[in-house]
């Protein structure tokens, strides 16, 4: 479990046995013993200040500033999660945890600082025996809050399969589980987030919406994300999206407040961090921009410092998405036995606990700054009470992200345990080995924390799916600002995932406060619905929720081909519809005969296969018969096609199909004609040469070079100029025609003259041959069915041509039907009559008419 350390270390001298470190991090930190060490990532200061590095001297360290209340509270509450598992007899019993915990300043170099040296551990001098001296690595790591941060340290961290639980991070990009393979988070991914905010836009009715993000990767990724869900589920349009910066870039700011101001979009919807909102409002109250119905992510749905008397006109009624509230049981008293580290060692950063006290009661620890006791300010003495602050550290009512660290921690622990707890050979890994607290590695880790499951206290179950996600969950929050003057932020609903209805939305909407004179939701869309006796036009160059309304015309709407005005002219109706359908009676009665031809060919194809032996059967060469017979039920089915709705693909399909199944279908009757004039002609002195040009590799392959000429004809028709699906207005003016275009009429001609050209020199040749002397002729059936074929087919062009509408399918599929049953019957009908009802006559004598018949 511990990483390769040579970069990190260099020899004191050539003789030496022991390294030093390259350089110290000066992190805050709080730290705790154990036999297995747990690390941690907080956000305790706000700002950092990073020194000038003009490389002329060592580089000093950075230094942070503004403590963060909540934050410590945070880290605290991993400290005390530890101490209450430590303290579970049922839970990693005679196993101590320990803790790690560092500050990362709300800054990426700090925060990845503190990630090295959990990992690595941190040590001035390491000594070179046969054991390793000083701390060791952390085998886990709670954090990081940010996305940012958490994407570039579980991407070194995933180099080591070191198991990093997030308790804040909800960027859905680290959902990919090849770039973060040991990450996981008590937090709901951000794709979550966006399906929950849309919910609730659904369930107003507001389909006009503003969207501001933070340019970091949380806001960005929740923004491609947001606009993706929104356009896939039709519920709504962005009137704007914007990106704010986390610096205070004034103009920029005046600009994007402009924006809104003068949008007609009502709700505008803020992804970003409370950072980001305390600049932004600044804006927003100089500008005066009230009457806006802010929807808030869960970066700051609870943040304080924004529910204030002076903003509240603003933000007041605001609807956001909090983190899962949680009870921890025994945290307030916990956090009251704080107690300051008099002797604390600067050697490896400052303390938090002494930085709480000192931020909490206004004092300072020797030895003070230079000029703070001049100045009146008083030293800390470690003995101030904590119970008379009066601040949010010890308001344990509302804990949300210090639930998730809760979560976090007992997670890792229950993952530790269930390892521990494997049996010597029943073990997961090579040769069913387990893993050891001396031999722990942290990829052993990752592998139990990927199947953890418990249930906390407060009844809510953790565990991870295949990303390392928690089952996701939301309470709605809605900012209620009081006669007095207060604000409170109060819990109106939840949002959560079931396995059976998708995101679940539950509201009351009783409890919500509206920041509107009228007390009730606003509204905000881009467009009106359209009153009785107009039609919806869509404004060129505008989202698909903006649109004019137009009165309705006498007749055909302008611009407006699928609607028509009613008798009384003052509403809009949508026009009749009209295609080949299997509900009406003529597409069914098609559909039934298509079928019915189609099992008649199984059948004919079943008695062939039977009676494959008997001499009708193997004097009509058997394989082309069969080929004929697939070829006939393939031309049955793809009338199909040309029943129901019109689509794209049908529209493509179908002449494609009609074309080459034919062009198969009349191929083989070719091949068959010739084959018969073939034999014939071997059959005299001399004419034996003939039947080598018709062996059966020939037949096939002659069948397959026609076959494949239509297939290139259909290629070529379908890339040049491809039937498309069209609504026809042109026969009806109160109804709707869909038929499928040709596309091109040249490429559908020359798909039927092919057909056609193949169809007439069959009947040509089996016309030449038709009085050849067999009792069994052949060539006549052919004859007689290639004449219904061609018939058919003759009747077929000036009928298509001068039907309407979808009785032009109907007539191309009776064509298609008539002249497949035409072919079936003429060439088939006359042998299932000898096979099944006349088996004297199914003799070779017969056949060759040297038989007597009766």
């Amino acid at each position: 479990m511990y990483i390769n350390l040579r970069t990190w270390f260099y020899a004191s001298s050539l003789s030496s046995s022991s390294c030093h470190s390259r350089g110290q991090f000066h992190l805050n930190s709080m730290q705790k013993s154990g036999d297995l060490i747990l690390g941690g990532l907080f956000e305790v200061h706000f700002f950092s200040i990073f020194p000038d590095l003009s490389f002329t001297s060592e580089p000093q360290q950075p230094t942070c500033h503004g403590f963060d209340v909540l934050g410590f509270r945070q880290a605290k509450t991993m400290a005390f999660a530890i101490d209450e598992i430590n303290r579970n007899s049922n839970l990693l019993p005679n196993v101590t945890l320990g803790f790690t915990l560092y500050d990362n300043c709300v800054e990426l170099g700090i925060g990845f600082r503190a990630a090295l040296s959990l990992a690595s551990a941190q040590e001035d001098q390491i000594i070179l025996h046969n054991t390793c001296v000083g701390n060791p690595p952390v085998i886990g790591i709670v954090g990081d809050s940010s996305s940012t941060r958490s994407i570039a340290i579980s991407t070194v961290l995933g180099l080591y399969s070191i198991p990093m639980v997030s308790y804040f991070a909800t960027c859905s990009c680290l959902s990919d589980r090849k770039k973060y393979p040991s990450f996981f988070r008590t937090i709901p991914s951000d794709v979550f987030q966006v399906h929950a905010l849309i919910q609730i836009l659904k369930h107003f009715g507001w389909t006009w919406a503003g969207l501001l993000v933070s340019d970091d990767d949380y806001g960005l990724h929740a923004a491609r994300s947001f606009q993706s869900e929104l356009s896939q589920s039709g519920e709504g349009c962005l009137a704007y999206t914007e990106i704010l910066s986390l610096h205070k870039e004034t103009d920029e700011l005046r600009r994007i407040v402009n924006v809104m101001k003068k949008s007609t979009a009502q709700v505008v919807i803020v992804f970003a961090h409370e950072s980001h909102m305390i600049n932004l409002m600044e804006e927003v109250v100089r500008q005066n921009v009230t009457g806006l119905q802010w929807m808030a992510s869960e970066a700051w749905t609870t943040a304080v410092v924004l529910q204030t008397p002076h903003l509240m006109p603003y933000l007041g009624g605001t609807l956001g998405i909090a983190i899962r509230r949680g009870e921890i049981t025994g945290l307030r008293e916990f956090l009251l036995q704080i107690r300051p580290d008099l002797h604390h060692n600067n050697s490896y950063g400052n303390s938090m606990v002494n930085q709480f006290w000192e931020f909490t009661f206004k004092c300072r620890f020797e030895p003070a700054p230079a000029g703070w006791v001049e100045g009146g300010g008083i030293l800390c003495t470690g003995q101030e009470d904590l119970e008379n602050v009066n601040n949010e550290f010890l308001d344990v009512s509302d804990l949300r992200p210090e639930y998730n660290v809760y979560k976090a921690v007992y997670a890792l622990a229950y993952s530790l345990d269930e390892m521990l707890q494997c049996k010597p050979g029943r073990g997961p890994f090579s040769g069913n080995s387990c893993a050891t607290l001396q031999t722990l590695e942290p990829w052993q880790h990752v592998y139990y924390l990927e199947r953890v499951n418990f249930t906390t206290e407060f009844g809510d179950q953790v565990s991870f799916d295949e990303n390392g996600d928690v089952v996701p969950i939301y309470d709605v929050m809605n900012w209620l600002w009081l006669p007095d003057g207060s604000t409170e932020v109060q819990n109106v609903g939840e949002v959560k995932r079931s396995a059976f209805k998708g995101e679940e939305l539950i509201l009351d909407e009783d409890k919500i406060f509206w920041n509107f004179e009228s007390k009730k939701p606003g509204r905000s869309v881009c467009s009106e619905s359209c009153p009785p006796g107009t039609h919806m036009v869509r404004r060129k160059g505008e989202p698909k929720c903006c649109f004019d309304c137009i009165p309705c015309s006498e007749g055909k709407i302008n611009n407006k081909k699928d609607f028509w005005s009613n008798h009384q002219r003052d509403h809009c109706v949508p026009k009749k519809t009209e295609f080949l359908s299997y509900d009406e009676p003529l597409g069914f009665c098609l559909t039934a005969t298509s079928l019915l031809g189609t099992i008649i060919c199984a059948v004919v194809i079943g008695i062939f296969f039977f009676h494959r032996r008997t001499p009708i059967v193997l004097a009509n060469n058997s394989e082309l018969s069969f080929q004929l017979l697939l070829s006939l039920k393939l031309c049955f089915l793809c009338s199909l096609l040309f029943i129901g709705r019109p689509r794209l693909w049908t529209c493509q399909l179908r002449h494609a199909a009609f074309g080459i199944s034919f062009v198969l279908c009349v191929s083989c009757i070719l091949v068959k004609t010739m084959v018969v004039l073939a034999v014939f002609k071997a059959s005299k002195p001399g004419g034996g040469a003939s039947l080598k040009w018709f062996g059966a590799m020939q037949q096939r392959g002659t069948i397959l070079f026609l076959t494949s000429i239509q297939v290139v004809i259909c290629t070529a028709w379908l890339v040049s100029a491809s039937p498309t699906p069209n609504k026809n207005t042109q026969y009806h003016n109160d109804k709707i025609i869909y038929e499928c275009s040709v596309g091109s009429s040249v490429g559908f001609g020359v798909l039927l003259g092919y057909i056609g050209m193949l169809a007439f020199l069959s009947f040509l040749i089996a016309f030449l041959a038709r009085n050849l002397p067999d009792s069994f002729n052949e060539a006549k059936l052919i004859t007689f069915s290639m004449l219904i074929f061609c018939a058919v087919w003759v009747a077929f062009v000036p009928a298509y041509i001068s039907s309407p509408g979808n009785h032009a399918d109907a007539v191309e599929v009776f064509a298609i039907l008539a002249s497949s049953f035409g072919l079936l019957v003429a060439l088939f009908g006359p042998k299932c009559y000898i096979i099944l009802l006349r088996p004297e006559m199914n003799t070779k004598k017969v056949i060759m008419g040297r038989g007597t018949r009766s």
